[in-house]
């Protein structure tokens, strides 16, 4: 049986056969699991009032072993290894069930990136395993494709990662008093980059679009996630429809992980070049 397998940092898009195993979102009061159960509106209602430390756990290695279960050709897509440690996790559950199922061939993808483009990695495994190629063959066409996504994203607050220690507070709060929007991306490396500051969605919008060119990209597949701002993915998704007719594009809501990261009002675009 063949089994598509992402944690929750995927958004849990709403694709046949895809399984899905949730990360933890955490204060020192308390727990969220990222999974269909999650009330995200709860969360970042939470999460916007407390003024404590916060931080996010990856899957445990039973966690995956349990999403493995009786498949023997398993694709895994975690989210990117500098953010978490999922794709460790994922990996170290990958030699457990080998030594009890010797036959199975599982691959697991470090997506170096989150979100919409974990989206598009799903995707492409789809359309691979549909046409009923080999594992290998499989393996080895997505491990391209992924040379050729990219993840950008633009962001109205720092709070939570200033409260788990990734920016400063002092540039949290700059933010947020500004009104400045962070314009950044998922490097080749898997990190989070800052590209631009720009005040407002007027001046953020076009340099998404920008940064998509500059990236490479002339139309194919978008796709588009945001945090409580379906006006802003709307205006999005119509500038990339008229800068590049014809192009592949769809707009969901972010989970919970994303969500926590991103913060509301943030929006999400990811590509295939």
């Amino acid at each position: 049986m063949i089994q598509l397998i992402a944690d929750s940092s995927s958004d849990r898009p709403k694709l046949s056969g895809v399984k899905y195993v949730p990360l933890i979102i955490s204060t020192d009061e308390k727990s969220f699991v990222d999974n269909e159960h999650l009330n995200v509106n709860e969360l970042l209602d939470y999460l916007a009032d407390y003024k404590g430390r916060s931080y996010t756990a990856c899957p445990s290695v039973d966690g995956w072993l349990d999403a493995y279960e009786g498949a023997d050709e398993i694709y895994v897509v975690t989210i990117t290894g500098s953010l978490s440690g999922s794709y460790n996790a994922a990996m170290a559950a990958r030699e457990l069930y080998l030594q009890e199922h010797p036959d199975a061939k599982i691959a697991v993808f470090d997506s170096l990136s989150t979100g919409p483009e974990i989206l598009l990695i799903l995707e492409k495994l789809q359309e691979l395993t549909g046409q009923g190629l080999a594992f290998h063959q499989v393996e080895a066409q997505v491990r391209e494709y992924m040379h050729h996504t990219r993840l950008f994203f633009s962001l109205q607050s720092l709070h939570n990662m200033s409260q788990n220690g990734r920016v400063s507070k002092v540039a949290a709060a700059a933010v947020g008093v500004l009104g400045i929007r962070i314009v950044g991306t998922a490097s080749p490396e898997g990190t989070l980059s800052q590209l631009a500051k720009c005040r407002g969605d007027r001046k953020a919008l076009p340099e998404l679009i920008e940064q998509m060119k500059a990236a490479g990209f002339h139309g194919g597949k978008v796709r588009i996630t945001h945090v409580r701002n379906p006006q802003l993915a709307d205006r999005l998704a119509d500038l990339v429809k008229t800068t590049w007719p014809g192009s592949d594009v769809a707009i969901s809501e972010s989970g919970g992980l994303c969500s926590y990261y991103a913060e509301s009002g943030a929006i999400l675009v990811a590509f295939d070049f």
